[in-house]
């Protein structure tokens, strides 16, 4: 049975995508850190990630708030893809820290080559190749001591991590360091109602909508991601709470998270969610910025990565310059006071799609 919260159903998936809709794959690699043959120990796991990837985030937003950045290495591939003249082909996730981005005129620090493997690979399918798989994607959790690939299920990799937090050495204390998954059956409860949720319909809804060349399913999607965007704003009005699932942030606000970080700057006009923006919604602005806000948030992605990746791949490549009003993003997430003071029923979804 298909777990909601973490992965698509793959029922009729070849019709459905001969169709126009946009159905995410399944991810092949599902051991876990813990499993005998990956023990938690400090400085053994490696992430490789770009920085442009939704999916990616989460685990870079996991490996930050939970104090893991010296103890789990990780690799940055430019955030765009190889194109039909490299030699190994279209579509192929590289490390290229060389590499000069459209959206900035220069190239991007946070790239770097690959540094886990002892192979130097300049593509992520090397990695697999490695392993006898023919999958491309990112994020890889990776161990450097075995030189195998544990998991590449973002959903599970960010469980483990919180899991075995101390025992993979996080540099925070057990009273700083927040449980993404508190033992509170009620609360646990809460969250895989909210993850399943948010991924259906914003997470993975975002990707439905921007990338599905049928009108009737990008208009379906567009309607799922708005009223989710207008429940979860009455979610957090209804008691001002700061958190989705109360005071205190958890695995839920963090899988919320990056879509909600790329939605004004880029999805709005990339995925075609241009009903309304963030700051359309009085709370889900003012959380989207307490989020950022939190050590570790801002420096687990970069919109210039976001920008490059997503625009850079459309059909001229150009980089859009804005917004710019009220601000340019992300400094406008260190601005709760801008959100717009509007009730929800104006930025529910209307039938005109």
């Amino acid at each position: 049975m298909t777990d909601h919260s973490k992965q698509e159903d793959q029922a009729d998936a070849l019709e459905r995508r001969a169709r126009g809709e946009f159905v995410r794959g399944v991810s092949g690699f599902r051991h876990a850190i813990g499993d005998p043959e990956f023990p938690a120990e400090p400085g053994r796991y490696h992430l490789f990630v770009a920085l442009n990837c939704p999916w990616c985030h989460r685990l870079t937003l996991a490996r930050n708030v939970l104090g893991l950045q010296d103890s789990i290495s990780m690799d940055v591939a430019f955030p765009n893809r190889t194109g039909e003249d490299d030699p190994e082909g279209p579509n192929n996730w590289q490390f290229a820290p060389e590499l000069v981005a459209a959206a900035t005129g220069a190239t991007l620090p946070e790239c770097t080559l690959e540094t886990a493997t002892g192979q130097g690979f300049r593509l992520v399918r090397d990695i697999y190749r490695a392993e006898g798989s023919d999958e491309r994607s990112v994020p890889i959790l990776y161990d450097k001591k075995t030189s195998r690939v544990v998991n590449n299920e973002s959903a599970e990799i960010i469980r483990m991590l919180n899991d075995n937090a101390a025992l993979l050495g996080g540099s925070s204390n057990e009273t700083d360091r927040p449980n993404l998954y508190p033992d509170d059956p009620a609360i646990r409860a809460e969250i895989d109602e909210l993850n399943q949720q948010i991924y259906v319909t914003i997470n993975n809804g975002a990707y439905k909508a921007g990338f599905s060349s049928d009108q009737s399913i990008y208009a379906a999607s567009f309607n799922a991601y708005f009223k989710t965007l207008a429940q979860l704003e009455d979610r957090l009005a209804s008691d001002g709470r700061p958190f989705l699932t109360g005071d205190r942030f958890s695995e839920a606000d963090l899988r919320l998270f990056p879509t909600l970080y790329r939605h004004d700057p880029v999805y709005y006009l990339r995925m075609k969610l241009n009903g309304a923006k963030i700051l359309d919604y009085p709370h889900l602005w003012r959380w989207l910025c307490r989020v950022h806000g939190l050590p570790g948030v801002a420096t687990s992605s970069s919109l210039d990565h976001c920008r490059q990746g997503y625009f850079g791949r459309s059909w001229n490549g150009v980089i859009p310059a804005g917004p710019f009003v009220p601000m340019t993003y992300p400094k406008a997430y260190g601005h709760p006071e801008l959100a717009v003071q509007h009730g929800t029923s104006s930025v529910t979804p209307k039938t005109n799609v």
